[in-house]
C-alpha cells in the first residue's frame, strides 16, 4: 500500500520570515493514487491582520478567523494525519516553508524535506515552457475547476489530487473529486473512491493471423519487428 497526502495552505502573505502566518491547512489522503475519502481541514486564527491583497486571493479576513484555533492548538492533529508519508503540494517549498515556521513556533520539528513531492516541478518537466499553474493544469487535463472562484485550500487539494494522478500517468478507476462544504476540523467524507475490479483479457492471435503477419513481413526489407523479436526474415 502506497499512502500519500495532497496538501495546500492559505496564508496572510508570501514570507513567514516577515511575519506572515498560515490561516488554512487542508490535506486529502491517497492510497495507491486513489482518494480514500479521508481528509484534514482546518481554519486557523493567524493572530494578525490579513492584508487586503491576501483577502482578494482567498477571501478570508482576520475578523472571520478570530474565533478559530491557533496553529499551536491544531498542530498535533495535523501531524498525526500527515504521518510519515510523502506530502504532495503545488510549489511545495512555499507550503513547507510556512508549515515549518509555524511548527517551530509551536515547538515541533520541521517536516522532512525528503517527503516533499512538488507537482509544479513535475509539471515543468512534462510541459516545459508552458503555463503550469493549478488552473492551467486543470484546463490542460480537462478537470472541471469552474467552482474555483477564489483560492480555498480544501478545494485546491481536491483539484490537485486529480492533477497529480494525471502527472503520474493517468486516471485510476473511481477518481471522482467534487467540491465539498468546508469543514472546520479533521474528519472523513466519501469521495467515490472505490476501485473498479477489472478482469485481464489477453489477446492471443490465431495461427492464420500469425501466418498473415509473417507473410507481410516477408515483403519488407529488413523488417524492424523481426529484429526486435529475434526472428529470421520470412522467405518471400
Amino acid at each position: 500500500m502506497s499512502r500519500a497526502l495532497v496538501l495546500d495552505t492559505e496564508t496572510t502573505g508570501f514570507d513567514p520570515a516577515t511575519g506572515d502566518r498560515v490561516l488554512e491547512v487542508a490535506a486529502v489522503e491517497l492510497v495507491n493514487l486513489v482518494p480514500t475519502g479521508r481528509f484534514y481541514h482546518q481554519l486557523i486564527d493567524p493572530e494578525r491582520e490579513v492584508p487586503e491583497e491576501a483577502t482578494k486571493v482567498h477571501g478570508f479576513t482576520w475578523d472571520m478567523l478570530r474565533d478559530k484555533p491557533k496553529f499551536a492548538e491544531i498542530a498535533p492533529a495535523m501531524l498525526e494525519f500527515l504521518g510519515d508519508d510523502p506530502i504532495v503540494a503545488h510549489n511545495a517549498p512555499f507550503d513547507f516553508g510556512f508549515l515549518d515556521a509555524e511548527l517551530k513556533k509551536a515547538g515541533h520539528r520541521p517536516l522532512d524535506r525528503a517527503r516533499m513531492v512538488d507537482t509544479l516541478v513535475l509539471a515543468k518537466k512534462r510541459f516545459p515552457g508552458l503555463p503550469n499553474s493549478l488552473d492551467a493544469l486543470c484546463r490542460r487535463y480537462g478537470i472541471d475547476n469552474s467552482m474555483r472562484t477564489s483560492h480555498n485550500a480544501l478545494l485546491d487539494v481536491q483539484l490537485l489530487a486529480q492533477v497529480y494522478l494525471e502527472l503520474m500517468g493517468g486516471k485510476q478507476p473511481g477518481l471522482a473529486l467534487a467540491a465539498r462544504p468546508v469543514a472546520s476540523s479533521a474528519s472523513s467524507i466519501q469521495l467515490d473512491a472505490a476501485p473498479v475490479a477489472r478482469t485481464p483479457r489477453p489477446i492471443v492471435p490465431s495461427e492464420a493471423e500469425i501466418a498473415a503477419h509473417a507473410a507481410f513481413l516477408g515483403k519488407l526489407k529488413e523488417p524492424l519487428w523481426s529484429a526486435l523479436l529475434g526472428e529470421e526474415k520470412p522467405a518471400g
